[in-house]
């Protein structure tokens, strides 16, 4: 200001070292966050040497000071800040007391110093807020990733299961029909043209279901979705495998209701994978489907008459699973998402094979 506004004649005039003094009072302020007291402390000590040494131009408010001060509130842990306040009440009594020794002064200069505190406890509540929200955004980013992935996870072991489900059971059948159509062309011509429509229709069968679930896979496109199959597509099921030679009886047996689609669904692809072992493994001439309603749960029973557990063994295989594992483990997988349990092996006389599979429904609504 006193290259601005001249100075009062009766003051003393603005030099170069007073300029010097005042800016050395200022420059601490740079590494304020890193030493926050000392930096208070060597701002009040080159304030105190400006006062008694050169007493020449300078702000009648100690700014920089306030600004320290308020550092040591914003950074510093509360027994600092105890011992810092203690004596900063007894540097503004003392120089209060020195200067004018009035109470205006010393209750004015008590004021700044206080608000400059609370403006730092106020800016350290909020800086801790601030890092309080950001961490609680940080694990609600980090949860919501890991349950997409792990519904990501979920929907690819879903998908695997109904595409080994689907292409295992449409092949088998396939393949079995296949085999016998050399033989039936010599010895019975028209089952030989049957044997040639169950193949036809059961890889029609087949496409249709990879186009649904392939269209869902889609993203640049929104495909239809038909409807998951479910008990009552078992007799169309049950009727293909016929074809491949197998004699198949069904039963149902309780009280018959409705159930949920996705249980459905779960009853209808345990009794086609059940059903392709049988004709893939089995050499077996009959097999039986029974599905017992019971108050609180439903149990689905497949059982041939084939060669049992233990035939065509493979390296790391399961003991008493049959080859092609991965179909008995989808099963399992099925029931346990309903909260029921899977049992498979030899039937209780020690032929043939059975795949027990219990499926929760209490508390299941229609359509859930």
């Amino acid at each position: 200001m006193p290259f601005v506004v001249p100075r009062s004649a009766d003051l003393p005039p603005a030099d170069w070292a007073s300029y010097a003094m005042t800016t050395l009072g200022v420059l601490p302020l740079i590494w304020r966050r890193r030493a926050p007291v000392a930096v208070l402390a060597a701002i009040l000590l080159v304030g105190g040497a400006y006062k008694l040494t050169i007493d020449g131009p300078g702000q009648p408010l100690p700014y920089a000071g306030l600004i320290a001060f308020y550092t040591v509130a914003l950074l510093c842990t509360a027994r600092v800040r105890m011992g810092v306040g203690w004596i900063a009440v007894l540097t503004v009594s003392l120089s209060v007391g020195w200067n004018t020794a009035t109470a205006r002064e010393l209750l004015f200069t008590l004021f700044v110093s206080g608000a400059a505190y609370a403006l730092g406890r106020l800016q350290h509540t909020r800086q801790a807020y601030t890092a309080a929200l950001l961490d609680r955004a940080a694990q609600l980013e980090r949860a919501n990733r890991i349950e997409a992935e792990q519904a990501a996870a979920r929907e690819r072991a879903r998908i695997a299961r109904e595409m080994h489900d689907i292409l295992s059971h449409a092949v088998s059948i396939m393949i079995v029909q296949a085999e016998a159509g050399p033989v039936a062309v010599r010895r019975a011509p028209e089952r030989a043209e049957a044997a040639f429509e169950a193949i036809a229709e059961t890889g029609r069968d087949a496409m249709a279901q990879l186009r649904t679930m392939l269209g869902v896979l889609r993203t640049d496109e929104a495909a239809p979705r038909s409807p998951q199959p479910g008990i009552g597509e078992l007799a169309g099921l049950l009727e293909r495998v016929r074809g491949s030679g197998l004699e198949v009886t069904y039963e149902r047996t309780g009280p018959v209701r409705a159930l949920p689609a996705a249980l459905e669904a779960t009853v209808h692809r345990v009794v086609q994978e059940a059903l392709t072992n049988v004709v893939k493994h089995a050499g077996a001439a009959a097999v039986a489907v029974r599905l017992e309603y019971g108050e609180r749960e439903l149990t689905v029973t497949v059982t041939d008459d084939g060669r049992g557990p233990g035939v065509l063994p493979r390296t790391g295989s399961v003991p008493g699973a049959r080859p092609g594992g991965h179909g008995l483990i989808g099963i399992r997988e099925r029931a346990a998402a309903h909260g029921g349990t899977a049992r498979s092996g030899p039937r209780p006389d020690g032929t043939g094979f059975e795949v027990r599979v219990v499926l929760v429904t209490s508390g299941a609504e229609v359509g859930k």
